[in-house]
């Protein structure tokens, strides 16, 4: 039975004692004091090295990127001027090319259409000399051919009136007659 009593003992003990302790510490209001300056020290602790030493570190690597940027947008200014100028520069050049061009363009064609004018003229003239020498041809040919229907002519007409009145007709009232009648 001393056993059971003193267990009972125990948990009365445990109980009591649960009783009277305040659960966690910080909750506890008697530990607040304590824990209120050593929270002050933290953060002044805190306060000091960030502003002392990391602060001060960042703000140099701010103003050395802020430097930095500037520069870069002062060289990209610059750069974009030197572009303009050199756009400007090239449509100035090519504007140039292309009057030069159109100027090489218009010489070109005035000396072929100078040249095409004189191959012309010598193609007419060679046509003009070549439709006389057709033309006398023709005429030769006309004359010949005149000469071959007339001898033909007067030929058929000797055999005609030999034919019908033998030894009738001379040659030279025949040759008259053949001539007269050829030229109308």
């Amino acid at each position: 039975m001393s056993d059971t009593t003193h267990s009972t003992d125990q948990v009365v003990d445990a109980a009591h004692a649960a009783e009277t302790s305040p659960g966690m510490p910080q909750l506890d209001f008697t530990t607040f004091p304590n824990q209120i300056f050593w929270l002050v020290v933290a953060l002044v602790l805190i306060y000091l090295i960030l502003s002392r030493v990391a602060l001060p570190r960042i703000a140099t690597v701010l103003s050395e990127r802020s430097e930095t940027i500037q520069g870069d947008l002062e060289k990209a200014e610059e750069l974009k001027q030197k572009a303009v100028e050199a756009e400007e520069a090239y449509n100035k050049a090519l504007a140039d090319a292309r009057a030069q061009a159109g100027e090489i363009v218009a010489e070109a064609k005035a000396e072929i259409q100078v040249e095409l004018d004189k191959a012309i003229a010598k193609a007419d003239a060679e046509i003009a000399a070549k439709a006389a020498e057709g033309e006398v041809e023709i005429k030769k040919i006309r004359a010949s051919a005149m000469k071959a229907v007339e001898k033909v002519a007067g030929d058929t007409a000797k055999a005609i009136v030999d034919a019908v009145l033998p030894g009738a007709a001379d040659a030279k009232t025949l040759k008259a007659a053949v001539t007269a009648r050829l030229k109308g």
